[in-house]
């Protein structure tokens, strides 16, 4: 049995059970390179991700996204009426997936000349203190006891 260490087991990360998932979802969606892609930052709370589908009609295209994954997918058919004396551009299907981040919405999709760009945005929210109410130890042990008295059984003959 091996044991794997993570920096998330550390009792300075409550909270953050989920992320080391999410990123080995991420690390085992990237293992094919196929369609290139980009992603880039624009200005301050935009994102856009370029996939090169060059030969891809929107027909045969299709963005998905289902809670935090944004899935496309390439779907061509092949013409089996032509005949082709050299064949280099190969009609091939491909599905890339992306992890997206809780705050980040989908905009936008286009397809231009054979780039499809999809356009995120960060949603930033208002930032809210909350206040914590503190009790004491004897505050807790009265509260206890009550609850201790509550539930014992009672005479009803």
């Amino acid at each position: 049995m091996t044991t794997r260490l993570s920096l998330f087991d550390s009792p300075l990360f409550l909270g953050f059970d989920d992320f080391e998932k999410t990123i080995d979802r991420m690390r085992k969606s990237g293992a094919d390179g196929y369609p290139p892609y980009n992603i880039e930052q624009i200005g301050d709370h935009g994102l856009r991700i370029t996939l090169a589908v060059a030969g891809f009609s929107m027909d045969c295209l299709d963005v998905e996204a289902d809670q935090n994954q944004l899935t496309i997918r390439g779907k061509q058919a092949d013409e089996e009426d032509r005949l082709y004396l050299h064949r280099g551009i190969a009609a091939r299907q491909f599905q890339k997936s992306f992890v997206i981040a809780d705050g980040i919405e989908i905009h936008s999709a286009d397809l231009d000349n054979g780039l499809l760009h999809i356009n995120l945005k960060r949603v930033v929210p208002e930032s809210q203190a909350v206040k914590i109410k503190i009790s004491t130890a004897e505050q807790k042990n009265n509260v206890l006891k009550a609850i201790d008295v509550d539930r014992s059984p009672s005479n009803t003959e």
